[in-house]
């Protein structure tokens, strides 16, 4: 028997619009449903067993999504925008934060888009080519996804359990965001390369590049203080981000 009752939805426009998804794909439109928060998944939010396992926002976010597609094919900035979106329909848009040692309240509706060059498309295989302007390698590399990201912080996990002095963040994403080098795709020449031949300056621009490239929204709202002053100031994502009377 269908209930005689109704939960809310609303439709969150996604920051790629939907560009970087395959044809056909339930995201391809660039909007995803979702509904509001109920009890129900406020027991997700305490559930001590996803928090310890650091995994609370994504069951959240997954149980309030609408729209069906594969979580883990989820661009990490349309997932950001999700993220806000659920926060606003659950616990409204106002957000304290300590600024500059005081508390203050932020609109979260004031976040917005980060504006990136959606000028620069991939090629029909997703990726992005950039020629390495130091050594003038050339590599192609993807917009990382959630499942993208939960390989990465296992591959992390794994080698600190090794060894706890590897600080290997850095290098592994790449790793993961690098398709090509000089048109080899072999998973071990990538690995290599990144270990030993990827010069400092160019990583620093590969990653600038994929920041111009990647849709995103931006944490940032602006702020006029008690003497009048206006500034855009960062907002942090805190345990009162889901957890306000935390």
């Amino acid at each position: 028997m269908e209930p005689k009752f109704k939960i809310p939805t609303e439709s969150v426009d996604l920051p790629s619009k939907g560009h970087y998804y395959p044809e056909g794909h339930p995201l391809k439109e660039g909007k995803v449903e979702m509904k509001y928060m109920t009890a129900r998944e406020e027991d997700i939010l305490t559930n001590q067993n996803y928090i310890t396992k650091g995994v609370v926002i994504d069951k959240l976010l997954q149980a309030l999504i609408v729209t069906d597609f594969p979580y883990n094919d989820l661009l990490i900035g349309d997932k950001n925008a999700i993220m806000v979106a659920a926060r606003i329909l659950s616990y409204g848009k106002d957000y304290e934060i300590e600024y500059k040692g005081e508390n203050i309240t932020v609109d979260l509706t004031e976040i917005k888009e980060k504006e990136f060059d959606a000028s620069i498309k991939p090629n029909e295989a997703g990726e992005f080519v950039f020629n390495l302007p130091k050594s003038g390698n050339e590599v192609t590399f993807k917009l990382l996804t959630h499942g993208d990201d939960k390989k990465i912080d296992r591959e992390i996990a794994g080698l600190k359990k090794i060894s706890r002095d590897n600080e290997t963040g850095v290098t592994t994403r790449m790793k993961h965001m690098i398709h090509s080098i000089n048109g080899d795709r072999e998973q071990s020449t990538i690995r290599q390369f990144v270990d030993q031949g990827l010069l400092a300056a160019d990583a620093r621009a590969l990653r600038e590049e994929y920041t111009r490239v990647q849709p995103d929204v931006e944490f940032k709202v602006y702020h006029v203080d008690e003497n009048g002053v206006g500034e855009d100031i960062d907002v942090p994502v805190t345990i009162n981000f889901f957890w306000p009377d935390a």
